[in-house]
């Protein structure tokens, strides 16, 4: 077992590099760089050549690269160009505020659609399964922001029951009661759209392992539908559902992006919108590593669960 995680954990590594790697020369090769933001027009030659030796861009590309990845094996992201903050100082406190609204959302549509799917799929082409699953299919098909102005516009204007911004009232940032009703309209737009996609999936999966010949033998043997669904059914469809949670790690950088720039949350949202459209590349850089690392972080971490959930993955590695 801990052979096999030492192996995954390697592999990880050379792709963790490569990904910072493809992050620096896709930023390298925008049309526009940090500097140019700050240009205005009529500023001499001579001070854009100032603003470039003062952030390193009058250094060969490699030599940027390796002083960018020094500072981020340093845990130091450098510094917003437009801001002139400390990033990594940015993102330690938008981070915690965007996993305090993703991890309640997503967890509560993952226990929903295990669930509901369960349920779809064991009762395949019945009234319970053409019911989850049309929702499942309406939900995918309703995009995030719509459902967002919706209920923005019937709780927060027309009902005026709920606040429509931010994640405190001014004056009341210790108010645990504030702050859930800060909290409630996001945390049920993004249940919204995680849900059906993820029940599609559980459903898909259990219909997959009814139809297996393991289910006819346990039925030729006696054994009542209930009793192959939590006994055997249950197991075989938690292999691909665990994988599914892992491959859920990035959305703990980018997963309610959208979200809170609706809904003024202030997590990495809004930080990374503002940041695109100010050209704030150093942020945008550190935000896509995150973001990117979060996937390898992810296939790792679905590894490593599959593996303690049915030791035989171990042997197949």
């Amino acid at each position: 077992m801990a052979k096999y995680i030492a192996k995954r954990i390697i592999t990880a590594i050379p792709l963790l590099l490569a990904i910072t790697v493809l992050c620096f020369a896709l930023m390298s090769l925008a049309p526009y760089d940090a500097v140019d933001t700050m240009i205005k027009p009529g500023t001499s030659a001579e001070v854009e050549e100032l603003l470039r030796a003062k952030y390193g861009y009058d250094q060969p590309v490699y030599i940027q690269y390796l002083k960018w990845l020094q500072g981020i094996l340093q845990g130091n992201f450098g510094y917003s160009i437009v801001t002139s903050q400390s990033i990594s100082l940015d993102l330690s406190t938008r981070l915690v505020n965007t996993m305090i609204l993703i991890i309640p959302s997503y967890l509560t549509a993952y226990v929903l659609a295990i669930v509901l799917g369960l349920v779809a799929g064991s009762h395949k082409n019945k009234w319970q399964d053409k019911l989850i699953d049309g929702f499942a299919s309406v939900g995918i098909s309703t995009p995030t922001f719509w459902v967002a102005m919706l209920l923005l516009y019937l709780f927060g204007y027309k009902l005026r029951v709920l606040p429509i911004i931010g994640m405190h009232t001014v004056g009341s940032e210790d108010s645990i009661v504030d702050f859930l009703r800060h909290f409630i309209l996001p945390y049920t737009v993004l249940v919204i759209g995680f849900a059906p996609d993820l029940i599609r999936y559980v459903r898909s999966s259990t219909i997959t392992q009814f139809s297996e010949d393991y289910v006819m033998v346990q039925t030729a043997y006696g054994a009542t539908r209930t009793e192959i669904m939590f006994k055997h059914v249950c197991k075989n469809v938690l292999l691909p559902v665990i994988t599914k949670l892992g491959m859920a790690m990035p959305m703990l950088i980018t997963g309610a992006i959208i979200t809170e720039t609706i809904f003024s949350w202030p997590g990495i949202g809004p930080y990374f919108t503002t940041a695109v459209g100010g050209l704030d590349y150093p942020v945008v850089m550190a935000i896509l590593l995150l973001s990117s690392a979060m996937v390898i972080l992810g296939n790792l971490l679905a590894d490593i669960l599959c593996c303690l959930t049915d030791p035989r993955i171990k042997d197949m590695g």
